[in-house]
């Protein structure tokens, strides 16, 4: 296909995505055209126009080893020549059980070195088919247990400040309402929000006592509420509250799952085990959409009983789906052989390091790192950074001594978010800014040079007005 040919068929394409398509969190009534992209390999995207773009969000984080990983593809083909799919409800297949053994052990192993008493409990997976829904099954699971036990009372669930659980009822209720989710608060469940304060927690739990379902959050990072992060001191506070209670913690690690913190979960690394645990994103590597929620013996025992109707009412037509399963088999089998945490580690350091001339820039604010996620705030002015709130630094990121300081809130709206988008597709990266936030999060098959280029990308959007 010659060049005016290319340029008719991206022309084409582009009309007809206009005339019938609706994208996600997407202002139709302002934003640019979507980037028709027609192919991609390891960690680039190609379009239509044959320009290339290094994918340094991982495509919405969950490209984990980058495109089109041989293994995988050949994962993927194998199982649909095989097993295609099939109801989940009284039926069962190798994929689905070998990933639940996986899952299950997978989480032990990691957590064992610093968990204390040293395993988990988590022993039960529920699949589902993306992070809103595996929030929703946890938090349908720990509520619906107090039923089953008597306390229907149960209704408040506490949540941090800035927090982002998904687009779905439960997930959107569990999520902070501003700026998002405000039209829906009359439909939204309690939810009873803290800061990333040990003793905030402790006050709120005073305030519900008797009343709380459970507590979520999102370990080390909170993603969508602009890559805040805090340390492992807080989690390990949490999960001593949450037992003084006897409330289930709620760990959303669809996000920061499968190595993005540097560990290959977040709990882990903090020494903690929730009594629920939410994975999609990097559980299949993006191949497929697929999600999981992990469970203790405990809430799985809760529903257990000769009446019918005592069952877990949740699933959907695709729960388990074979396709899915056996590439989140060969995702993990890949993420342990590479040791994917620390490479990721290694490639949030290298872009750390070379952001490092913006700690002094007028408009740069908290420049911070957690594993393989660097972040910063831009104001859209030189100002100064007072306002910010404290936070301590997590562990094993960001220079030792290096205050981390978290702003209030991402501003999701102000007007540079198209023009850094925009100006980082000019300089060949794919960056999606959360507002002001300028952050990476690119996959484990990204280069050295692939990384200084994203590295360099993100120094150049300092200065974007």
């Amino acid at each position: 296909m010659n060049a005016d040919d290319e340029g008719r068929a991206r022309d084409d394409l582009l009309r007809r995505d206009a005339a019938h398509v609706w994208h996600p969190w997407t202002q139709h009534g302002s934003e640019r055209a979507p980037l028709p992209v027609v192919a991609a390999s390891g960690a680039t995207l190609t379009l239509a126009d044959g320009r290339e773009l290094i994918d340094a969000i991982s495509s919405w984080w969950t490209c984990l080893h980058g495109h089109g990983h041989p293994r995988l593809i050949d994962a993927m083909e194998r199982q649909a020549r095989q097993l295609d799919h099939v109801l989940f409800a009284g039926a069962t297949h190798e994929p689905a059980v070998a990933l639940a053994e996986a899952l299950v052990e997978a989480f032990a192993g990691a957590v064992a070195p610093r968990a204390s008493g040293g395993h988990s409990n988590l022993t039960r997976a529920f699949f589902s088919d993306d992070g809103s829904t595996a929030v929703e099954v946890a938090l349908k699971i720990a509520y619906h247990a107090w039923v089953a036990r008597g306390e229907p009372q149960r209704t408040v669930f506490l949540a941090l400040d800035h927090g982002y659980h998904g687009d779905t009822f439960g997930a959107m209720s569990a999520g902070d309402p501003s700026p998002f989710f405000a039209p829906y608060r009359p439909l939204l469940f309690e939810v009873a929000r803290v800061p990333v304060d040990a003793a905030a927690l402790r006050a709120a739990f005073d305030r519900h006592h008797g009343r709380v379902a459970a507590l979520i959050l999102e370990p080390l990072v909170q993603g969508a509420g602009g890559m805040l992060m805090h340390d492992a001191a807080f989690l390990r506070a949490a999960r001593a509250a949450c037992d003084d209670e006897r409330v289930p913690l709620i760990a959303d690690e669809v996000m920061t799952g499968f190595g993005r913190t540097g560990a290959l979960f977040a709990c882990a690394r903090s020494g903690i085990t929730p009594d629920l645990l939410c994975l999609a994103k990097g559980l299949a590597s993006g191949v497929v959409p697929l999600a999981a929620t992990l469970a203790t013996e405990e809430l799985f025992a809760a529903f257990l009983s000769s009446d019918r109707r005592r069952l877990f009412p949740h699933g959907h037509s695709m729960t388990a789906n074979p396709i899915g399963c056996a590439v989140a088999l060969e995702s993990l089998r890949l993420a342990r052989e590479n040791d994917v945490p620390a490479r990721l580690d290694a490639l949030g350091a290298r872009i750390e390091r070379a952001l490092a001339p913006l700690r002094s820039h007028p408009r740069v604010e908290n420049l911070r790192r957690t594993g393989g996620i660097v972040a910063f705030d831009l104001a859209a002015a030189p100002e100064s950074s007072e306002g910010a709130l404290p936070v301590h630094t997590p562990e094993g990121a960001s220079p030792a001594g290096t205050p981390v300081r978290c702003m209030p809130r991402a501003d999701y709206f102000c007007d540079l978010t198209p023009k850094l988008r925009a100006a980082a597709i000019e300089l060949g990266v794919l960056l999606r800014p959360l507002g002001n936030v300028v952050y990476a999060l690119p996959p484990a098959c990204t280069t050295d040079d692939q990384c200084d280029q994203i590295a360099a990308a993100m120094r150049e959007l300092a200065d974007v007005r």
